[in-house]
Order: C-alpha cells, then sequence, then structure tokens
C-alpha cells in the first residue's frame, strides 16, 4: 500500500470512457454526468477507437494528469492501460482509478476498490485531491501478454468460460453465477458442456522449466489473485517481486469442480491437479498453433507461441477518503462469491 500528494501546477484527473462498454452502452449519460462531478479539477474523454485512445493518451500525457481515471470494466482497463503505455513508453502511468464503469470488475474486486457507482467513486477521489489529502493506492504489475497488458490470462476452460457467458444479451454476476453453477452440474453428471473445452500445448518458463506438452484443462496466470466470483487461484501473485503466478491445470473437469472450494479459499489444488509456479516469463504453445486466451475477460486468438512477461507495474487507488488506513480499505471491501464480476 502506498500514498502520493499531488504538487500546485500539475495536470488534474484525466478520465478516459468506453462508450461501449456495456454499463455505458445501458447509461449513454455517464460521461456526462463524470465531467459534471469532475468539475474544473480535471477532464473527461470519450475514447471510442484505439486510435482516440492514442490521442487521448498523447494529450493527458502533456498535461502531466496526476490520476488516470477510467470508465469501463476489466476490458477498458486493459485496453487503456496497453494504449497508454505505448505512448507514454518509459514514463510512469499516474495511479490509476478505476470506476468500475462495465460488466467484469474483477482486478477492481481484487485490489480492494470501493464498491459504488462511477461518479460516487470519481467524487471520492476528488474530495481528497481537491483537500490534498494522501490518496491511497495498491501497487501490482500488469503482464506483458503478446502485444497487450493485462492482469489475468487463460486458455482452455477459462476461454470457455467467458465465450459461454458472452453468448447472453444481459451479464452481470447472477448470469456467470449461471453459466459455473450450469457447468458444474453437468460435469458432475457427466454431461459435456462447452465450458470444460481443454487445451493442448506446452509452456516453457524462464528457468527452463516446463508443463509438458500435454492435454490440460487450463493455462491460467494472474497477478492479480483473483479471477471471478471470489475465487482465488493466483493467490501466489505477491509472494516475490516482479512474478505472476502461473497454473498448468490438468486435472479433469470434475476433479476441477471438487476443488472449486480450495480454489475459493485460495488453497493450491495439489499436484494431482496442476503444475504450479511464479514465473516472470512464459511462453505458451498450443499444439494447433493458435493459442486462444482470455485477457482480462476478452477473448484473444494469437496464432504463434504466445509469450507472456511481467510488465510495468502500476498504481491503483483503492481508497480516497481522508483518515482511512490502507488495510482497512483492502479488507472492508473483499469481496463475497457472488459480488459483481470485472
Amino acid at each position: 500500500m502506498s500514498r502520493f500528494r499531488h504538487e500546485e501546477g500539475m495536470g488534474g484527473i484525466g478520465v478516459v470512457v468506453n462508450p461501449r462498454s456495456r454499463q455505458n452502452l445501458r447509461d449513454p449519460r455517464a460521461a456526462t454526468r463524470l465531467a459534471r462531478t469532475l468539475g474544473d479539477h480535471g477532464v473527461v474523454r470519450t475514447a471510442g477507437s484505439r486510435d482516440e485512445l492514442a490521442r487521448i493518451a498523447e494529450d493527458f500525457r502533456r498535461q502531466k494528469i496526476d490520476v488516470l481515471g477510467i470508465s469501463g470494466g476489466d476490458g477498458t482497463n486493459y485496453v487503456t492501460i496497453t494504449g497508454f503505455l505505448e505512448v507514454w513508453e518509459d514514463e510512469p502511468l499516474p495511479p490509476l482509478a478505476f470506476l468500475r464503469g462495465g460488466t467484469f470488475n474483477t482486478v477492481a474486486n481484487a485490489v480492494g476498490v470501493p464498491r459504488g457507482k462511477q461518479d460516487g467513486l470519481l467524487a471520492r477521489v476528488i474530495r481528497s485531491y481537491a483537500n490534498r489529502a494522501p490518496l491511497q493506492s495498491v501497487e501490482r504489475h500488469v503482464m506483458r501478454i503478446g502485444k497487450h497488458y493485462g492482469f489475468i490470462f487463460g486458455t482452455g476452460a477459462i476461454y470457455g468460460f467467458i465465450s459461454d457467458y458472452n453468448r447472453a444479451e444481459v451479464r452481470d454476476a447472477l448470469w456467470a453465477a449461471k453459466v459455473l453453477g450450469r457447468a458444474s452440474v453437468a460435469v458432475m453428471a457427466g454431461r459435456p458442456t462447452p465450458v470444460a473445452q481443454r487445451w493442448e500445448g506446452k509452456v516453457t518458463l524462464d528457468d527452463g522449466d516446463t508443463f509438458p506438452d500435454r492435454d490440460y484443462l487450463a493455462i491460467g496466470a494472474g497477478t492479480v489473485d483473483q479471477i471471478g466470483l471470489g475465487f482465488r487461484p493466483f493467490f501466489r501473485c505477491d509472494h516475490a517481486p516482479g512474478i505472476f503466478h502461473i497454473l498448468g491445470i490438468h486435472t479433469s473437469a470434475l476433479g476441477f469442480v471438487k476443488k472449486l472450494p480450495e480454489i475459493w479459499k485460495a488453497r493450491p489444488m495439489g499436484a494431482d491437479h496442476t503444475y504450479d509456479r511464479i514465473t516472470r516469463r512464459a511462453v505458451i504453445e498450443a499444439r494447433g498453433g493458435v493459442v486462444r486466451y482470455v485477457c482480462d475477460g476478452d477473448v484473444i486468438d494469437h496464432e504463434g507461441p504466445l509469450t507472456i512477461e511481467t510488465g510495468p507495474r502500476v498504481k491503483i487507488l483503492v481508497e480516497s477518503r481522508p483518515g482511512i488506513r490502507p488495510m482497512e480499505a483492502v479488507q472492508r471491501f473483499t469481496p463475497s462469491i457472488f459480488s459483481r464480476m470485472s
């Protein structure tokens, strides 16, 4: 946990709005309300494309903004971080305010971002900013996953879960729980389910160790402990500086379902079920030549070997009210199993 203060003459708060996030599509006046809430403490910009995002990143860099607010969910967060890192290059990003403007907010849940509506979360940041009070933050590395920067990676059943989840028009935590529950019941009954699709290939780690070329339920990795609905498979993500936690889950779908209580409690599944490592770099090679994976809730297809490595460390604001102790901020907002996914 760290804290920082802004200085006189600096650039205020810059907010990037994704107009196509599901919450913002349902609430097209969200950007207007955020701008009204922000007032003269900064600027709100809407990014409808990656080119627009790049121009916003250049503008915010010139303005030397103190805080980067992001209006969207996990997908918007990683796309914005990726776009800004491409423009800002070696210059550290300002602290990030995740405003929970999407369907998936797993990363926000994992690090302790308070719950609430977007304009309320932004107002909390503004109050401390305007009063020159310390802004509380936690630090996490992003992973560089091919050309993207994100916090959560997964293949196989993780890809299958997101693909099945995305079939619904209305997506929320209740629907995510139904997808998981329906798939678990099918597995327990011995019926096929698209969620339990498997992945074939191998993983080479930075020390030369490997997850062997074989059939897996999933390969998963994270620099935050959660993967959604409060499940915490990547509980070793901060056990050493500059690493991420990677799992080669080779058990059966039934074996995995039986281990869900352990994953919920952030306990290891055991060597009979998964290969479990911390690393700074991993090369993912699919037998079929195309790695189909999830990055922070988005499904992506990558041709050829896919490299994952530890990326820059970023600050994420977790609670901005003056006087709250850092651990209170983290403990108070620990999500439950059916809390809203990123």
